[in-house]
């Protein structure tokens, strides 16, 4: 009786020890967008991201990154729509010349140069690089900071790197920074309704990586202390004119790829971003039942029930803090 006491004590410590360690941060799986014709939106990349590559998936055609990130592509019947606002606002890659890019995508017939407005009167530019550059952690320059460097007598641009943007098939939005080591996805740039709290919901349910903070950062938020203002400057470059806000900030990593996030910049909520051109964030996870049961049993909201059929693997919906969806894929 008493070995059998034990061997049940020591049984449940095991079990216990199993339900307090971490499950392992999911991998950035990919992301999926909607769109009229698949195979000539991968030629697209193909052709304008070099390192890229055709390939399939559960059986259907996909795109390729040198990190082995995917773009999957989910075949639809009409364009699909940006509007309203989702919580994802576009993707990007890292390059290794900006101007080299700028140039071959300015000489291309397909990319369209995505311009930004430099918050100095009609000036616009296809990059950062060519205005004034950002101070501290903010990408941008707001009125006054403009007003400043003018009266110096800064010249803006001239600067070998920045980023830029194309629109590509479906009207996608895609980054494009310069002075890189090696071409690869990179990010999914995004809105989030309070970044902070978003940074503590990815952390708490899905064990995301923190970006790396920056030297004199504030002390990192709490579920309890992290709904914050928004900032109240907009700057300069931007795609409005009259400026985005892009304080504060905040950005998770899962692998090598980035989601990184400014603060919603309207009133209303973000939408449902399925259905919509980017349709939804998939994360890899070795263990897809125990990522459920943690979910589950932090309440997090499920857009599926429970595991379904997803190519030839698994996978779970879930929802993120600002009605971004999210599949888990489970690989072996």
């Amino acid at each position: 009786m008493k070995l059998s006491i034990a061997a049940l004590a020591i049984a449940g410590s095991t079990l216990m020890a199993q339900a307090q360690t971490p499950l392992p941060a999911p991998g950035f799986h990919h992301l999926q967008l909607n769109s009229v014709d698949p195979d000539r939106a991968i030629d697209f990349y193909t052709r304008h991201f070099a390192s890229t590559s055709r390939t399939t998936w559960g059986g259907a055609p996909a795109l390729k990154s040198a990190n082995n990130v995917l773009i999957l592509f989910n075949k639809v019947a009409a364009k699909p729509t940006i509007e309203p606002q989702s919580a994802i606002w576009h993707f990007g890659w890292h390059v290794t010349d900006l101007r080299e890019t700028q140039a071959f995508m300015r000489s291309s017939n397909e990319a369209r140069m995505y311009r930004m407005h430099t918050g100095d009167g009609d000036r616009m530019v296809d990059t950062s690089a060519d205005t004034w550059p950002g101070t501290g952690a903010v990408l941008g320059l707001n009125a006054g900071q403009i007003a400043e460097a003018k009266a110096r007598g800064d010249a803006p641009g001239g600067r070998a790197n920045g980023f830029g943007y194309i629109l590509g098939p479906d009207d996608a939005i895609i980054e494009y920074q310069g002075g890189q080591p090696v071409e690869r996805m990179n990010h999914v740039h995004m809105w989030q309704d309070e970044v902070f709290c978003a940074r503590v919901w990815y952390e708490k349910h899905l064990n995301a990586a923190r970006s790396p903070a920056r030297a004199g950062s504030p002390p990192p938020p709490t579920a309890e202390n992290c709904k914050t203002a928004r900032g109240p400057d907009r700057t300069w470059p931007a795609f409005p004119k009259d400026g985005m806000f892009r304080t504060p900030t905040a950005a998770v990593l899962f692998g090598d790829v980035a989601m990184t996030w400014y603060m919603n910049q309207g009133d209303k909520p973000l939408a449902d971003t399925r259905g919509q051109l980017y349709d939804h964030i998939g994360l890899s996870v070795g263990d897809l039942d125990a990522w459920i049961a943690k979910l589950r049993g932090e309440g997090v909201k499920f857009l599926r029930d429970g595991a379904y059929e997803f190519g030839d693997t698994r996978a779970a919906m879930i929802e993120g803090p600002s009605r971004e969806a999210l599949v888990l894929v489970e690989v072996k």
